[in-house]
């Protein structure tokens, strides 16, 4: 499979992850317990939300980001 090939499924499969994963994302920050913890518990909280999306997604821009043969 070409390069170009690849990026664009890539891309069609980050986009669909993002929007799933904002969407849960949101949910957890509004759980209760977060609502009522400290500020610095929220801020760790909401940071760690944040960034946790590029963890699932490293292995596929690994694959995107491949060579041609």
């Amino acid at each position: 499979m070409r390069m170009r090939t690849r990026k664009f499924i890539g891309a069609i499969v980050m986009t669909a992850f993002v929007i799933l994963y904002s969407l849960v994302a949101m949910a957890l920050a509004q759980a209760r317990p977060v609502q009522e913890a400290a500020p610095a518990i929220q801020i760790i909280c909401y940071a760690a939300l944040g960034l946790a999306w590029v963890l699932p997604l490293m292995p596929l821009i690994r694959w995107m980001q491949r060579p041609d043969r």
